[in-house]
């Protein structure tokens, strides 16, 4: 019946969600671990092939290289701190190989001091974060445009197109802030909080399936009381 199908669906849906809660409880701790541990070394080019979410995405790395501020890119964002950019630079390594590096946060009103990249000695530097997945094709009703230079998302493949850049990583790094760090950009802003309402969900479902349930028997008696009644009548009638 309606009924039946209708209160397995419920249940179903209570099920999946109490499914997603595990999955999303296990991610969090996941990720807890390795924003706390000490820093490895970022995944060289040998290893980017097999970068993934579940494996590498918030492990906390290293890199050294020199940054190409020609090069840099901001991307639209919206932080604690209201609205801004990321400032994107890419780092290349000793070896020739670039990162995609998040140096941080810019309000605003700063932007013209940060668009055309200031040019500063290729000295040597070290940056500790969190590597990022690539960020493809923009946000809900936002698409990139790079020849634009309108940018809403970390698309790691499309910057370093759109800055003629080869052999790099398919990963970004959120730098995070060191402690002689001040100024712009504001590094080590990674949102870290991760909305979990699945328990929420699940006990949604299951009360309205148990409601249903509830009701159901509710209807049932109350239908067999009625032809009790209807009998009892009859049979007063006909004596």
């Amino acid at each position: 019946s309606v009924v039946a199908v209708t209160f397995i669906g419920l249940v179903l849906l209570g099920n999946w969600q109490m499914r997603r809660l595990q999955w999303k409880l296990e991610l969090i701790e996941r990720i807890e671990t390795r924003v706390g541990a000490a820093p490895i070394e970022a995944p060289s080019k040998a290893e980017w092939h097999g970068i993934n979410q579940r494996d590498h995405e918030y492990l906390r790395v290293t890199v050294t290289g020199q940054f190409l501020h020609q090069h840099q890119t901001l991307v639209q964002a919206l932080s604690d701190l209201g609205g801004g950019y990321w400032v994107l630079t890419p780092l290349m390594t000793p070896t020739g190989e670039i990162v995609l590096i998040n140096r941080g946060f810019i309000p605003l009103d700063v932007k013209k001091d940060f668009e055309t990249g200031v040019v500063m000695a290729p000295d040597e530097t070290r940056v500790t974060g969190l590597l990022r997945i690539n960020e493809p094709d923009g946000i809900p009703f936002r698409s990139n445009d790079p020849e634009a230079g309108r940018w809403y998302s970390r698309d790691v493949h499309a910057i370093a197109r759109a800055n003629g850049l080869t052999g790099v990583a398919p990963y970004f790094i959120d730098a995070e802030k060191g402690p002689e760090a001040e100024g712009l950009p504001i590094a080590g802003m990674t949102r870290l909080v991760f909305r979990n309402t699945h328990l929420v969900y699940a006990l949604t479902w299951y009360s309205l399936a148990i409601l249903l349930l509830v009701m159901t028997l509710y209807a049932i008696r109350m239908e067999r009381s009625d032809r009790e009644e209807d009998c009892r009548r009859a049979s007063d009638s006909s004596e």
